[in-house]
């Protein structure tokens, strides 16, 4: 089993319409959390503490200059306190954190990876290309990307789906002096596509398509009988997942022939979005699953009247 802790990490402010269709108002804005979470997994033979993502930049001029001048889109955005600060309110620094995942690297998930020197970090596929310029998005202002985020002699990129074994460089992965592989993609329950972990069924990685190549989510298995599905970006609002409401598609205000998205293939984000429905309404095997996304609101309100923030756990 695992624990899981939210960690406020930040926060920013959505446009309503650039996210969901139909919107009542189109000037209507919403402030959201930026959450990251820590997972502690302890076993008779192995103890580990991961975070899945690292939410906004503490320094917000640290960005780049594009992200710098796309944040003027999503002011107001709080920046303090931070990931680090969070952890510390726990007891906890970055040189105890084995391993960052990131759901994917858009720039209100990865913080500060600088403040974690010894940590290894685990990307989906195609986060790499994203960073070096390789690939290329054209479906909005929120499609910038920093070159030199990661330090690549402690970065694994997860392989494709379609291929067999997920690490691009090394089977085995070293985890506190321990070797530690990561098996193939295999199918869990209603999820096509999943890593269990630590190979005890604790923690599965899940191939979450649609909002971002490399895009991932979590599943916790945190009791014999219950799970905790980290959702990232796969959607920004719970009307999507009510079915109240569509993803939003806009035209960008500088060149009107360009139809942008949240998502970068909304095809495939739509059906990662079935896929959490299913698990949430108990329409698999698994029994019902809390689900959680990164911008939930109401969610991170809820969370910190029950005390389910570090220290406290979910």
């Amino acid at each position: 089993m695992v624990s899981v802790h939210a960690l406020a990490a930040g926060s920013l402010t959505l446009p309503e319409r650039f996210f969901v269709q139909p919107v009542n108002d189109p000037d209507a804005r919403k402030s959201v959390p930026s959450l990251s979470f820590l997972i502690q997994h302890e076993s008779e033979t192995q103890a580990a503490r991961i975070l899945f993502d690292l939410g906004i930049r503490r320094d917000l001029l640290a960005y780049s200059p594009q992200i710098c001048k796309h944040l003027a889109t999503r002011q107001p955005v709080v920046s303090r306190p931070d990931v680090v600060e969070s952890l510390a309110s726990g007891g906890l620094h970055p040189s105890d954190i084995d391993i960052v995942m990131l759901s994917h690297v858009h720039w209100d998930h990865i913080g500060t990876p600088s403040d974690f020197l010894h940590s290894l970090f685990v990307v989906g596929n195609g986060s790499l290309d994203l960073l070096s310029g390789r690939t290329r998005l054209q479906n909005g202002s929120h499609s910038h990307f920093e070159r030199d985020l990661l330090p690549l002699d402690r970065t694994i990129q997860l392989r494709d789906t379609s291929h067999g074994r997920p690490v691009e460089t090394s089977e085995v992965l070293q985890l506190q002096g321990k070797e530690m592989r990561l098996g193939p993609w295999y199918p869990f329950s209603s999820l096509p596509h999943t890593i269990d972990f630590f190979g005890d069924g604790s923690l599965y990685i899940v191939s979450a398509p649609g909002h971002l190549p490399g895009h991932i989510n979590l599943l916790c298995r945190t009791a014999v009988d219950r799970y905790i599905y980290l959702a990232g970006d796969a959607y920004h609002d719970t009307r999507l997942l009510s079915g109240e409401c569509r993803i939003a598609e806009w035209r960008d205000a500088e060149r009107s022939e360009l139809v942008c998205c949240i998502h970068a293939d909304r095809r495939q984000a739509e059906e990662t979005i079935n896929r959490i429905r299913a698990l949430q309404h108990d329409e698999t095997l698994l029994g019902p699953v809390e689900v959680v996304a990164a911008h939930d609101a109401a969610w991170a309100e809820a969370a910190a009247a029950k005390g389910r923030y570090w220290p406290g756990k979910l």
